[in-house]
């Protein structure tokens, strides 16, 4: 008799040790950046901001008492290892969520793996189609596309600008801004009198802005990531053009300022508000959240946090939303995310709906201008 009582109450200590592993097992979470290649620029403040933001969710106590674990891979922004990378995801880590990938083309081509396997996925891109048409299990944290020309031409209009010359990069971004930019030009006024093309590895831009040079325009636009825009701004500067140059939010990152040198300066673009955190008005309510995450990140990593890796944050905090919501299933993290209202993160204040899975608005935009080297805010 004692010895049956002896294993029963072994067994329940054993089965209560399981049950107590299986509560505290964490809560996997994918991650898919450009750290390393072309794109860096963009990947390696990802990555790093997600792994601040998981550490300190873990240290004030995890969701609902278990860790988040975060598994992260390198794309090196070559759409063939983005999708060999989220199969191990969701094969091999059996993770719950992906946040990532850094690039539109990447993410395009992971589109159809998360689809398949019912994961949901919160890029970190900005391309209009990765939200538009709405598929189920693909969200976005960085502003769209069209919301930044709408910016850009909206500073036009008021500035009397009515012709311009764009030249745009031949990858996913590029294809997608230089669709923007031409299907929104006739609502603002405006008429695309040159409309040029370079590819993501040239190093010299001057045959297309001499051709650029010679026509009617009152301003140009370049639309592209790292390393091009830079080329693009020396290359301005080094044939004598003055027209105004607006770029992208894909090059909204001091790094842009330190590849272009002195041919940033006075160059206009869209940005989310933190990198111009400092000039926002006391009254803006993003302000204190954005200080707060741009100091944040300087003590990690020695240099204050950016537009990039602000994408990230939203992505971790938008999950970790979620999953205080409900439980830790990827249909339910999916079914949260879409009802997400009235987050107020590092892009904006995101509001998704079934209809809507970017979730901001052209308020998610300011335009800033490169001045000694730095970003002023301009009215």
């Amino acid at each position: 008799m004692l010895k049956k009582l002896l294993m029963l109450v072994f067994s329940i200590v054993i089965v209560g040790l399981m049950a107590g592993a299986a509560v505290a097992a964490p809560i996997k979470i994918g991650a898919l950046f450009s750290v390393s290649g072309p794109a860096s620029f963009l990947g390696e403040p990802e990555r790093n901001t997600a792994e601040m933001m998981v550490a300190e969710i873990n240290k004030a106590g995890g969701i609902k008492g278990r860790k988040l674990e975060l598994i992260v891979y390198d794309t090196q922004a070559d759409a063939t290892k983005a999708v060999q990378a989220a199969n191990k995801l969701i094969k091999d880590d059996k993770v719950v969520a992906i946040i990532g990938p850094s690039t539109t083309g990447d993410t395009m081509a992971v589109i159809p793996v998360v689809e398949k396997a019912g994961i949901p996925l919160v890029s970190c891109a900005a391309g209009i189609k990765i939200t538009e048409p709405v598929k189920k299990w693909v969200f976005k944290t960085a502003q769209n596309d069209a919301l930044a020309v709408a910016r850009i031409f909206d500073y036009m209009k008021r500035q009397k600008i009515s012709k311009i010359a764009i030249l745009t990069v031949s990858d996913g971004f590029g294809s997608s801004g230089r669709e923007q930019l031409v299907s929104r030009a006739g609502k603002y006024g405006i008429s695309i009198i040159s409309d040029e093309t370079y590819g993501p590895k040239d190093t010299d831009m001057t045959a297309q802005l001499t051709k650029i040079r010679g026509g009617a325009a009152q301003a140009i636009v370049c639309w592209g990531t790292n390393p091009g825009p830079a080329v693009v701004a020396r290359n301005v500067q080094q044939l004598g053009i003055k027209l105004p140059l607006y770029m992208s939010h894909g090059v909204s990152s001091q790094k842009f300022i330190e590849l272009a040198g002195d041919a940033a300066e006075g160059i206009i673009l869209p940005s989310g508000r933190v990198i111009v955190a400092h000039s926002l008005p006391q009254s803006d309510p993003q302000k204190k959240a954005l200080l707060n995450y741009v100091e944040n990140y300087k003590k990690h990593y020695k240099v204050e946090g950016d537009h990039f890796g602000g994408h990230a944050y939203d992505a971790i905090m938008l999950i970790k939303g979620a999953l205080e919501r409900g439980p830790d299933t990827p249909a339910s993290i999916r079914d949260q995310l879409e009802k997400t209202a009235n987050f107020s993160g590092i892009g904006g204040t995101f509001h998704f709906s079934p209809q809507d899975h970017a979730g901001l608005t052209s308020d998610a935009f300011v335009l800033v201008q490169i001045k000694n080297k730095g970003w002023t805010l301009l009215k």
